[in-house]
């Protein structure tokens, strides 16, 4: 069966270099990893060659559809974003290029200078083939619905692709207030992987419904991780708590959510969290992610062979709804 993955992460080290150690550190990146576990996934990274489709070939994974795992473009001013996103964009497309059945790409945006971004958007899709952009959670403590970023969700609305709206590092002034303080690493892990990074995506998404942005952007789809970021076990509260407030919405935001979001499994390989995913978005809003390498192929493997749903809808699961929404077709 073919298998479609879509947060699957790379990186280019030449070019992070490029960023600074200091920019780099500022915005709370910890230092290189000495971990064995940490070592591999930044090797692993790094590969868009031999070892990654080897992987992907002993877990049946037909296609990673690749994304920058920060820290990248948004670090930068807006002069330098700009040649930098576009010059990592011309490298990802050279590698996709090299297995155009195995590889796709999102678009890397200089996020610092939006206008740009917008066009940096329409280039990266209409003459390097990209099927979208990821954008790595929020710039310089700004989210998505502010005003300055209007032409990146207009300009992926007129070309109709996805934005997939990924976690990063909470600011500096969250991490403290909400995650310092705690033994050993546990705060920094607290404030990524192990809640914040889900919670503050869900908080992205709530505030492009509120913001009344997703009502101005109708035809806009977002792509989220990780079973909905928590968002299933919430809608029916969101309505109910902001209820008669969002009277100037012109649906509810369960609704808004429901008709312009699509859920991914990144990372989440267990089913109560797919289940509450399944009963909120339906079958036709979910796609199979794997988050490599931060989770493995095998990982995503295994659970997508565990589920116990139709045949077609498990079609549309593994690769269906991915290669609608992102109009990927096998290259003869």
């Amino acid at each position: 069966m073919r298998i479609v993955a879509l947060e699957e992460h790379f990186t280019l080290p030449e070019f992070v270099a490029k960023i600074g150690s200091s920019r780099i550190a500022e915005r709370g990146f910890p230092p290189e990893a000495k971990a064995p576990a940490m070592v591999r996934i930044q090797e692993q990274l790094k590969d868009l060659g031999a070892s990654r489709l080897a992987d992907m070939d002993a877990a049946g994974i037909t296609v990673h559809v690749l994304s920058a795992s920060g820290p990248g473009a948004d670090l930068l001013d807006a002069a330098e974003s700009i040649p930098f996103a576009r010059d990592y964009n011309d490298e990802l497309a050279r590698r996709v290029a090299e297995h155009p059945n195995r590889l796709a790409g999102f678009a890397h945006l200089p996020m610092t200078a939006p206008q740009a971004a917008a066009d940096e958007l329409e280039r990266a899709v209409t003459r390097l083939g990209f099927r979208g952009a990821l954008i790595n959670g929020m710039t310089r403590d700004l989210f998505l619905d502010d005003p300055s970023f209007e032409p990146i969700l207009a300009r992926a609305e007129q070309l109709d692709v996805p934005i997939y709206v990924h976690p990063n590092l909470p600011p500096w002034a969250v991490r403290k207030a909400y995650y310092d303080g705690l033994p050993g690493n546990v705060g920094f892990a607290l404030a990524i992987a192990g809640w914040g990074w889900h919670a503050e995506t869900a908080v992205h998404v709530l505030r492009l419904v509120l913001s009344g942005a997703l009502d101005r952007h109708p035809r806009l789809k977002i792509i989220i991780g990780h079973m909905g970021e928590g968002l299933p076990a919430m809608l029916a509260r969101c309505d109910q708590v902001f209820g008669p407030q969002v009277s100037y919405l012109q649906r509810s935001v369960s609704r808004t959510i429901t008709d312009q979001v699509y859920v991914t499994t990144s990372g989440f390989f267990t089913l109560p969290p797919f289940m509450a995913a399944l009963a909120t978005f339906g079958i036709d809003r979910l796609m199979f992610s794997i988050d490599y390498p931060y989770s493995s192929n095998k990982q995503g493997r295994t659970f997508l062979d565990s589920l116990t749903l139709a045949p077609e809808d498990i079609v549309k699961l593994a690769h269906g709804n991915a290669d609608r929404l992102l109009k990927l077709q096998p290259v003869v």
